[in-house]
């Protein structure tokens, strides 16, 4: 389903994003959904590239990457997330959020809790390539930190780096800032928290893929500070293929071009088809059903691959 929902039953929609909905309790009836503080979270199956929201969606895609988040945010149950504590993946176990997220939305919505969210993309890059390659060519440097001369596209960086962006309004591009102007947003206290934080999630997060044949090359995650008790807790989505760089090991060792290295598991396949077919000028072209399918089909086989046993 590619269109927002705007009427989910006992649900309000307050805000759409370029792939997520969000809602309210509208308030009405005996009981509300949920505990106080309570928000639905519901994946489309819309993409984006380019600033630009694009037709057709990707079928199944928003129930792919919310099943990809709710294993990640159960493989990192120690890590506080914003997730009703009942939200459990497995179907053979009770759940009270699961019961009341509508059936419409079923397998893409996470129940979760309003949490005071910092304006900051925590970006953890192991490999260089994107944005940060970019620069790298310019001035030697990613978000301001020096790294060492003749890296080239894809390679892996001598350790992982934390280079954070400040969350730009809806149709902006997230600004690449350095660490210390994190520390003037948020304070020098949270600053370190969220690095630290990020950092670890990322290394644990790799150390998995690499057991599963695949590279993380870069995620980049959001966090909230719970307005009870004042815990930073992971938010939003966590190390999905929209989320993040996932590449094949094996390709990665042994192509030789950076096509061949660096075929990911998201929708580089959209953002290729659409460079090589469109100006970047007026409305994008429809996708066509094959590049649509292809794109569904890595987004499948990365649920697979890092989710098995």
């Amino acid at each position: 389903m590619t269109s927002t929902l705007r009427d989910l039953p006992g649900w309000k929609h307050v805000y759409s994003g370029k792939v997520r909905d969000l809602y309210r309790p509208d308030g009405e009836g005996d009981r509300p959904p949920g505990p106080a503080g309570t928000m639905l979270v519901v994946a489309s199956d819309r993409v984006s590239a380019f600033d630009h929201v694009l037709s057709p969606g990707i079928p199944g895609k928003g129930e792919l990457l919310t099943t990809l988040s709710l294993w990640w945010f159960d493989t990192l149950s120690d890590v506080p997330n914003h997730l009703q504590p009942d939200h459990t993946i497995d179907e053979n176990v009770p759940s009270g959020a699961r019961d009341l997220i509508p059936g419409d939305v079923s397998g893409r919505a996470m129940l979760v809790r309003t949490l005071e969210m910092f304006p900051i993309e925590c970006v953890v890059r192991g490999y260089i390539t994107g944005t940060g390659w970019l620069e790298y060519q310019e001035s030697g440097t990613v978000c301001g930190i020096a790294l060492p001369a003749g890296l080239s596209n894809g390679d892996r960086l001598p350790e992982p780096l934390f280079t954070p962006a400040f969350k730009a309004e809806l149709g902006e591009h997230d600004e690449n800032i350095t660490f210390e102007r994190v520390v003037e947003i948020v304070g020098v206290e949270d600053a370190e928290a969220l690095r630290a934080l990020s950092l670890s999630v990322y290394d644990r997060a790799a150390r998995l893929a690499e057991s599963r044949g695949l590279i993380l090359a870069d995620t980049k995650f959001e966090f909230g500070r719970d307005p009870v008790t004042g815990v930073i807790a992971l938010a939003d989505e966590v190390l999905t293929s929209d989320s993040s760089r996932y590449w094949d090991a094996e390709a990665w060792n042994a192509g030789s071009t950076p096509t061949e290295r660096m075929a990911s598991f998201d929708k580089q396949i959209v953002r290729d088809w659409l460079a090589a077919n469109w100006d970047k000028t007026g409305t994008p072209p429809e996708l066509p059903a094959e590049i649509v399918e292809r794109t569904a089909a890595r987004y499948r086989e990365l649920l697979e691959r890092v989710t098995s046993v």
